[in-house]
């Protein structure tokens, strides 16, 4: 009990852990984010004639099937990483000074590879477990552009161009640092993570999983079992804490890509000095997997500049409309709002110099 009378639960190391959640009616928004996802699957059925209804459900529900695996792949490694990681192994094997630990959480893709819509929960955990503004930010930006699946796919989309794939990757890496670091610094003394709600994760004498977390030197065969179970429910809740603003994201993003041609964003890039910022709207109005989005990238070669496909790379894992409403589960808004501005800033920046470089024939 602590001081105001409440259960403490613990994982395994006595490390103090967020009870499952307790059963409960289901939210309102929940129900109607499902007749939603009801409603953009079935319009085909009754307007099926018309093109531009059957667009909005066609990228409507690639959206959701492409993101909706990489999201559960996600909240399974932070439930995991909740009941199983304690907060001194975490911290352990991180490097010491905010900048080093930061550096450092940029590369946590090439041991967690996840894209942009599973990296959301595994971040949510890993803030619970203490890690620091500037660190979960690094890896929230740096993990879905800096991961071997994502380097193979960039390979492979633009047939062997190792030059491509440095420029994504290493410009991707330079933008999270950078981002990261700038978080840490401009809210250092003011909030900027959400923290657990009653509703989210309300105390309870029992957490449901039919083991006691507070007694760390429990031993037998149902150990293992009750906590993957707990591990299971914190996925869980991950899970519908944050699939709701990827479907009504993916519900945005369709009926943009049904009203806005995409022949009008090619037209501005023809334009001198908005190429860029043409391919970084394209980017965030298509709300790309960042594991397959390097296809549609290559797919714009002699439509626009090098610089102008890598605006594209860089923005859309890092900034586009699913993530926007997705980054409500994590930050306040007046992050988000900073964190927006610096994104895009920090991409332009990286564009820009991808672009000088490339008129100094380097």
């Amino acid at each position: 009990m602590n001081a105001s009378g409440r259960p403490i639960f613990t994982n395994a190391w006595g490390d103090e852990i967020l009870p499952p959640p307790a059963a409960r009616s289901i939210p309102w928004k929940n129900v109607l984010i499902a007749l939603l996802v009801a409603a953009g699957w079935a319009l085909p059925l009754f307007w099926g004639d018309q093109a531009a209804v059957r667009t909005f459900a066609l990228v409507f529900g690639s959206i959701v099937l492409e993101a909706l695996p990489f999201m559960l792949v996600g909240s399974l490694i932070g439930g995991l990483i909740e009941v199983f990681v304690s907060r001194e192994r975490l911290t352990r094997h991180l490097p010491r000074g905010p900048l080093a630990l930061t550096c450092a959480a940029a590369l946590l893709g090439l041991v967690l590879p996840v894209c942009e819509c599973a990296v959301v929960p595994v971040v949510r955990r890993l803030t619970r477990k203490g890690l620091p503004l500037s660190a979960a930010v690094a890896y929230l930006l740096g993990g879905p552009i800096v991961n071997p699946i994502v380097g193979a796919s960039t390979f492979l989309a633009y047939a062997g161009e190792w030059r491509i794939v440095a420029l994504r990757l290493g410009a991707g890496y330079a933008i999270a640092v950078g981002v990261g670091w700038l978080m840490g610094r401009l809210f250092a003394r003011r909030p900027a993570l959400l923290h657990a709600t009653a509703g989210e994760h309300a105390p309870a004498a029992t957490c449901g999983c039919e083991h006691n977390h507070g007694h760390a030197h429990d031993h037998g065969g149902g150990r293992i079992s009750a906590r993957l179970g707990a591990a299971l429910r914190h996925a869980s809740d991950d899970f519908t804490a944050v699939a709701h603003y990827l479907i009504l994201g993916a519900a945005i993003a369709a009926f943009a890509q049904t009203v806005v041609e995409r022949r009008a964003v090619l037209e501005l890039a023809a334009i001198p000095f908005l190429p860029s910022a043409a391919m970084m709207a394209l980017a965030i109005l298509l709300n790309l997997c960042s594991e397959a989005d390097a296809f549609i990238g290559a797919s714009f070669r002699g439509l626009v500049p090098v610089h102008a496909q890598m605006a594209f790379l860089l923005t859309g894992p890092m900034f586009d409309l699913k993530l926007l409403l997705m980054y409500r589960t994590l930050f306040t808004r007046r992050a988000i709002a900073a964190l927006s501005i610096l994104i895009l800033l920090a991409v332009s920046l990286a564009v820009g110099a991808i672009e000088l470089a490339g008129k100094a024939g380097l």
